[in-house]
């Protein structure tokens, strides 16, 4: 069961871009996408989508942030949001119920220039946790997208002229750390613990991706137990059509 995530920083946009044709080239069994900027009567989906259940989380405000689903497969049940009602305006949250674990797709906030969000950021890393940890109760958790933090110095290319930048922060990594603490796997670091210059974002400036001077935001974490029943974590770093890049996790 292929599943792959992607920030596409527009969905719209990104399908003139070749996001039909990366579906159609990879056939996933699952594709999650965040920052889809748009609701779901305004995206005209071409004929590569139509295997596919579609479901979508948007947000109230027009052209931003927002989630979707698209699922070969039809779950369980899907679950719009965390039930926070400081959280659930702006779309960051879908999680689809499968027979053997639930998949969680989100879009973390960006804590913004000079860190003026990371209070509501550092609520948000926390009650983002508690509710995956909520639903482990109930079978393992599969959660994937961009959470906007580079979890260490090798996640990326300029750790020391970015050490309080937003998405390195000290704050947002021991985020990250909670999560890993309450047995979550990072399941791409985990096959490769020590490989530098694997990214998932690039910079549009300066030719940033070009260089690779980029960080890596976009992950597939797992509940610890079931890390077992996972293979082939992966970054397409080849594929434009975004300011990220897909990523992808096999479940065995």
């Amino acid at each position: 069961m292929k599943l792959i995530s992607w920030n596409v920083n527009g969905v719209r946009a990104c399908l003139n871009k070749g996001l039909a044709d990366f579906l159609s080239a990879e056939q996933p069994a699952v594709l999650c996408l965040q920052e889809t900027k748009a609701r779901e009567e305004q995206v005209d989906l071409p004929l590569e989508f139509g295997g596919y259940h579609a479901f979508w989380n948007s947000a109230e405000k027009a052209g931003y942030s927002g989630t979707a689903i698209f699922s070969k497969t039809e779950p369980l049940s899907v679950q719009h949001g965390l039930g926070i009602a400081e959280h659930d305006t702006e779309g960051r949250v879908l999680t689809a119920e499968y027979p053997d674990f639930y998949l969680v797709t989100v879009y973390t906030p960006n804590s913004q220039d000079g860190l003026r969000r990371l209070d509501y950021r550092q609520r948000w890393d926390a009650d983002f946790l508690a509710f995956c940890k909520e639903l482990e109760k109930s079978k393992p958790v599969v959660f994937c997208g961009d959470l906007n933090v580079a979890h260490t110095e090798i996640d990326l290319a300029r750790p020391k002229a970015n050490r309080q930048s937003a998405g390195f922060s000290d704050e947002e990594r021991a985020g990250f750390d909670a999560m890993l603490e309450a047995g979550f796997v990072d399941t791409f670091r985990g096959a490769n613990p020590g490989l530098e210059g694997a990214y998932s974002w690039w910079s549009y400036r300066g030719g940033a991706r070009g260089r690779n001077v980029g960080w890596r935001l976009d992950y597939f974490n797992v509940t610890g137990e079931f890390a077992a029943s996972t293979k082939e974590p992966h970054i397409y770093a080849e594929i434009l059509g975004s300011d990220h890049c897909p990523v992808g996790l096999t479940i065995a």
